[in-house]
């Protein structure tokens, strides 16, 4: 209770919900209009594209740290959550781009030419075949970009300096000093940090292991 109550910790837990459940959103969207548009629209430049994404996932982030730091600023959201949820979604965006590419890319066009047929346009057959079609390895990645988002550390020790704007694994951060440790409170407030996450993947077990073998199913 005493690192709950010193160090806001609800409050961290809510950030920390907060931005990982708008991170894991949005780059589900990104990942599947821009996996729609390179998978099976087929648009110029499909290959150099993929491969630029490919290298955007290469990047160490401290290597990113500096830009983004001063362009956070720039932009008047430094210390803010939606500067996090920014970055890390296009981040997270970048590889969800690439994996459901590949996973489009194998997508039977038989099924967007009768639809085609039928009179469905090219945003009715995403969100009516395509997306339902592909919602286990959607499913998937919401849930991997939910739990590296919510496990993520360096960004946002750098772009959350407040306490009322810090996650979870910032406020563990703290607890770590030089001349003072205490090894039952970093524990237990760590067990506490875990626990959402470890309940988030349990809740959507099945889902994932749904969206793992489906490719072997078929």
């Amino acid at each position: 209770m005493d690192f709950w109550n010193r160090a806001e910790f609800g409050t961290k837990l809510w950030n920390s919900f907060l931005i990982s459940a708008s991170v894991a959103v949005l780059a589900v969207v990104l990942s599947v209009l821009n996996a729609y548009a390179l998978g099976i629209g087929r648009v110029k430049g499909r290959l150099w594209i993929l491969v630029l994404f490919l290298v955007a996932n290469t990047l160490p982030q401290e290597s990113l740290a500096y830009p983004l730091y001063y362009l956070a600023k720039a932009a008047g959201l430094y210390d803010t959550q939606l500067a996090v949820i920014i970055v890390m979604t296009a981040i997270q965006a970048a590889f969800g781009t690439y994996l459901l590419s590949a996973v489009l890319g194998q997508f039977p066009k038989e099924i967007l030419e009768a639809a085609a047929i039928d009179g469905a346009g090219r945003l009715r057959a995403l969100l009516r075949i395509v997306v339902p079609i592909s919602r286990p390895t959607i499913n998937v990645l919401l849930i991997f970009f939910f739990i590296w988002t919510w496990n993520e550390f360096f960004l946002p020790l750098i772009f959350l300096i407040s306490n009322d704007t810090q996650t979870v694994p910032v406020a563990l951060g703290i607890l770590q000093g030089e001349r003072y440790m205490d090894a039952t409170m970093s524990s237990a407030s760590a067990l506490l940090g875990v626990l959402p996450a470890v309940a988030f993947f349990l809740i959507f077990q099945r889902t994932l292991t749904r969206g793992v073998t489906v490719g072997a199913i078929k």
